[in-house]
Formats: structure tokens, C-alpha cells, sequence
């Protein structure tokens, strides 16, 4: 079952509407390694999709931050940071945390707390909508892209595939790697982030993290990585397959990384989007490099019933799970009634 974005173009037609509705409907955008050998549910339940948030142990155990570890349930990252903050009778802004995690699942991530001078009691913070799994104090603030990465635990429920070709696909998988996607959470709901990004060129109002825009920012960053990866697929699997640490833009100001091959490649693609590029330049953003590719490690796999299949490996910092799930099964969400 293929997603449900149906819609009419966001992006006037002076840009690629085509590929606009590609990067949206992710069941469209290519695959590395062929078609999905199967189908399978997705999220039927929260259990069904774990992340844990993987951290070096390099606490100080000392300092104005107390950090705690925090085990939650269907719950937004930022909805229980407010109560984190409410809780310790501190700020909004003096909690932070390193990565936003999925609402429906089962997360465990680390938040902190600045607390300077000031003791308080873990008793003083429980909360039913989440659980307390251990504390630590620390120098520094908790801030986005701090952690080493995450593990995932998943499940594909009604998921029927052929045994001997899905230990092909893993191995291949665990070699190769699979595509770097910004997964559709990204562009918010509908795409609506992209089309607030729109807005703001045309009115020369993109200008850098202010009133909010910053994740309208980070949207359109993303758009442009995806349509440079999802080019290099269809026309230039060769470069990916042969050059493992291959990176693509996130565009910005100042020269790109790229040579060879990958920058003709990024012209191409990018003088479709010179507005955009242009946009990106003058709003205070310092170009990055990402990967094309990543390779999952600590990767298994098990069949727990005939037909659920749980998948369990471990990904890098910004990177999602949906992009490696995509390259083995077609995903649907169960029906809600």
C-alpha cells in the first residue's frame, strides 16, 4: 500500500513539480537495491517501533546540568522537555535534548537540566507520561546532534518474504548501504514546510533562524539532498556503489565539497533550484557535506511469528529508519477506524 499524498503541486511550476511529489510520496522516491521483496505493516502498535539513544559515557558527573535519562510512550520530545521544565520550576529553554525521537514508539533519550547551584530530587520529576532510568550531572547542555546515534527494534507485522531472499537483501544491505533519505517527517505535514519555504523566497524573507524558521530551513536543505541522492540513484548507482563515502549538499554559503563527477552532478540537479540555492546562501547558513549512504551496523533479523518479522541494528546521528526499512519491504500504517 503506497502512501496517501495526494495533493495539488506546493512548488509553482518554474521549479520541478514532479520531483516535488516524488520526494513527498517516499513509496516513489528510488531504491538502491530493487524493487521491496514484500509488504508489510507498519506502527501497528508504539512497542512495535523502539529507538534508544545511543550516548559515550564521558559524563563529568559534575556541573550545572543534571541529565536524565528518560523512557516514554507515545510521546512528543518536545511535549515532555516542557515538562521537564515545568516540573524543575526552570525555563523552557534551560532543557535540552540531542535529537527529536518518534511520537509513536517507544523512545528512551537523554535530556538535561541546568540547574546551577541547586540540587533537586529525581521524585521531584515523575511524571506518568514518562519514566526516569537514571541521572547524571554534567558541564554541558544536552544540544541537537550530541548523541553517537540510535538503535532501532522494529517490527513488520503481515509481512511475508521469501527467507533465502531476504538474507540476500540484509547482506547486500550490511556491503552496500542503503540511500541517505530526509524521510517525509521532515517536510511536515503534506509537504507544508516546503510550501512555507516557497512563501518565504519569494518574499526574500528566508533570513536565517528567526520567528521559527528554522525548521523551514532545515526542510529545504533536506528537499535539495534528496534530489541530488535521488538523481545519483537513478542515473549514477555506479559513483554510490563504487564510492562508499560519496556526500551530497546541504546547501549553504561557501564552496561546495564536491568533485569530479558528484559536481557536475549537483550542478545539474541544483540549476533547477537556483532560487532556493540562492535563498540558502544569504540565510546565514555555512554549506555541509552528508552522506549518500549509510551502513547500518549491529544488523539482524528474526522471525518472532510467521509473519513478524523484527529487525534490529543501530544508524548515525540524522539518519532514519525508514530509509533502510524502504530498501527491504513496501510499508503501510494500519487503518485506524
Amino acid at each position: 500500500m503506497r502512501s496517501s499524498y495526494l495533493f495539488t503541486p506546493l512548488i509553482p511550476p518554474r521549479n520541478n513539480v514532479t520531483s516535488l511529489v516524488r520526494c513527498l510520496d517516499s513509496s516513489a522516491l528510488p531504491r538502491l537495491h530493487g524493487e521491496p521483496l514484500g509488504s508489510g505493516i507498519f506502527r501497528h502498535q508504539p512497542e512495535d517501533f523502539k529507538v534508544d539513544e545511543l550516548m559515550d559515557d564521558s559524563f563529568s558527573l559534575q556541573g550545572e546540568h543534571l541529565w536524565v535519562k528518560i523512557s516514554k510512550r507515545d510521546q512528543n520530545t518536545s511535549w515532555v522537555a516542557g515538562l521537564l521544565a515545568e516540573l524543575a520550576e526552570i525555563p523552557r529553554h534551560s532543557v535540552g535534548y540531542c535529537g527529536l525521537k518518534d511520537r509513536f514508539a517507544v523512545t528512551t533519550q537523554w535530556y538535561s537540566l541546568h540547574l546551577p547551584g541547586r540540587e533537586l530530587a529525581l521524585d521531584a520529576l515523575e511524571h506518568k507520561d514518562f519514566k526516569i532510568l537514571l541521572a547524571r550531572r554534567h558541564h554541558k547542555k544536552a544540544r541537537r546532534g550530541m548523541h553517537r546515534g540510535n538503535r532501532f527494534e522494529i517490527l513488520l507485522r503481515d509481512c511475508h518474504i521469501d527467507s533465502e531472499a531476504l538474507a540476500m537483501r540484509l547482506d547486500t544491505i550490511c556491503r552496500q548501504g542503503v540511500p541517505n533519505y530526509f524521510a517525509e517527517q521532515r517536510f511536515g505535514n503534506r509537504g507544508e514546510n516546503l510550501k512555507r519555504a516557497q512563501e518565504l523566497i519569494d518574499q526574500n524573507q528566508l533570513k536565517g533562524n528567526r520567528k521559527g524558521t528554522g525548521i523551514i530551513l532545515s526542510a529545504a536543505r533536506s528537499w535539495l539532498f534528496n534530489q541530488v541522492l535521488a538523481d545519483c540513484i537513478e542515473n549514477h548507482k555506479d559513483i554510490l556503489i563504487n564510492s562508499p563515502i560519496a556526500e551530497g549538499p546541504l546547501w549553504g554559503r561557501g564552496r561546495s565539497g564536491a568533485v569530479d563527477e558528484m559536481a557536475e552532478i549537483e550542478a545539474r540537479v541544483l540549476g533547477e533550484w537556483k532560487d532556493w540555492c540562492y535563498a540558502l546562501e544569504h540565510a546565514g547558513l555555512t554549506q555541509q557535506r552528508r552522506s549518500l549512504l549509510i551502513n547500518p551496523e549491529d544488523f539482524t533479523s528474526q522471525w518472532i511469528l510467521p509473519g513478524t518479522l523484527q529487525l534490529k541494528f543501530c544508524l548515525p546521528v540524522g539518519s532514519y529508519a525508514t530509509a533502510l526499512l524502504r530498501e527491504i519491504a513496501e510499508l503501510s500504517r494500519p487503518h485506524k477506524p
